[in-house]
């Protein structure tokens, strides 16, 4: 199936999209002090998005949504991330689950977006937090998972179990679990150093009836037709979810460490040294920090742009990565926002004892780029060892992709 030109990167609903986004900037950089002092994103913050659509990016065009290409997760994240990275994360992992609820089974599509199509849905993919059996007709499910982020502006959440079997011949599942709010609790939990700003507590289930259509199983969203392709046939609704992960949240660090940046320059053609008075912007290692950093966080832009329009293209072709693929999609995700850490870290140690002042903007992009890449998806260590072991004819540890 070929994608409409305006629907795919670089057409005309993308760009309006890109527009949108970028209009928004300026009231979100006022904001930032706020949100992080709320630890949620404000309600006119949020208001914003939904305004400009950005929440429905890529929901399936025949509830309303824009169904752009995954790509767009990635440039629109990194423009809201150039004014609050907090912003950018909640936008960024809400928009990701209307296109993980294409994938549904039709029935849960229709409960969900035939309340309210612009409904917001939270998630929290730790597998192991979750305890789920087979009943009738469905699951038990019952938890604490940790790191939901947005919940409080949310009227649904995606939570990740392991599905137990009293028949040991069967194993154990990996699954998807979409349930209201009715039947979760949020646990105020979210003090931390870093994207402060995006409410990431933690969530309870004591013990939940989830029917089965309100699931999806990990193995169905590994590529190729999924329970929601009868009514979703574009590709983007086939694209591998948990090896493409990454790409969800890495625009984030990438907006984050180019605003860090643009600061950086714009201080340095007019800053003057403390103790000389020399202009900082005649150091020939200021001039090497800005070449460096400016290299790192190009080079990540290509690569998380590069693969996500690889996969659209795959998908589009109907064929579906062989592992080795995705566990280089996973690889270079970690990679990427690895690469904008150091750019940040490296302009924050520059800085000087300018950097430290809480009136200005450095020390929370550097707070917040740490934040991001203590995410599991940017550990490039995991991420690394499962791409050599796969090299090496071993096989993935992964077991969602």
């Amino acid at each position: 199936m070929t994608q409409p030109a305006g629907l795919q990167a670089g057409g005309e609903v993308y760009a309006s999209m890109i527009a949108k986004a970028r209009a928004l900037l300026p009231r979100l950089r006022e904001r930032a002090a706020r949100t992080e002092e709320l630890r949620h994103l404000p309600p006119e913050t949020e208001r914003d998005l939904h305004d400009a659509g950005l929440f429905r990016m890529l929901q399936p065009a025949r509830i309303g949504g824009a169904e752009l290409d995954y790509v767009a997760l990635v440039d629109c994240a990194e423009l809201l991330g150039q004014a609050d990275a907090s912003v950018a994360w909640n936008l960024a992992n809400l928009a990701s689950h209307h296109w993980m609820l294409g994938m549904f089974e039709p029935r849960a599509q229709d409960l969900v977006w035939g309340r309210n199509p612009d409904t917001l849905i939270a998630s929290s993919f730790i597998f192991p937090a979750g305890r789920a059996t087979k009943v009738e007709g469905g699951y038990q499910l019952r938890g604490s998972w940790p790191f939901s982020s947005g919940v409080a502006s949310c009227e649904w959440n995606m939570l990740a179990s392991v599905v137990y079997s009293d028949d040991e011949a069967d194993g154990i599942e990996y699954r998807i679990f979409l349930l209201p709010e009715a039947d979760y609790k949020v646990l105020d939990t979210w003090n931390v150093a870093g994207l402060r700003g995006t409410g990431s507590c933690d969530v309870e289930i004591r013990d939940a009836f989830v029917p089965h259509h309100m699931t999806v199983a990990v193995g169905d969203l590994s590529g190729g037709p999924t329970p929601g392709s009868a009514v979703n046939p574009n590709p983007l609704y086939a694209l591998p979810v948990f090896s493409l992960f990454p790409y969800v949240l890495s625009g984030v660090a990438l907006g984050n460490a180019q605003a860090c940046l643009d600061d950086y320059t714009e201080v340095a053609r007019h800053r003057v040294s403390t103790y000389n008075r020399a202009k900082l912007s005649d150091f020939q290692s200021t001039q090497i920090k800005i070449a460096e950093a400016s290299a790192k966080i190009d080079a990540a832009r290509l690569i998380m742009r590069s693969v996500c329009l690889d996969a659209m293209e795959d998908a589009r072709r109907g064929h579906i990565p062989d592992m080795a693929t995705k566990t280089r999609y996973r690889r270079d995700g970690s990679f990427s926002v690895n690469l904008c850490t150091d750019a940040v870290s490296m302009l924050f140690a520059a800085s000087g004892a300018r950097g430290l002042f809480t009136s200005g903007v450095l020390q929370r992009q550097f707070r917040d780029a740490h934040a991001i890449n203590s995410h599991l998806a940017f550990n490039f260590d995991a991420a690394g060892t499962n791409y050599g072991r796969v090299a090496l004819g071993l096989p993935s540890e992964n077991l969602t992709l």
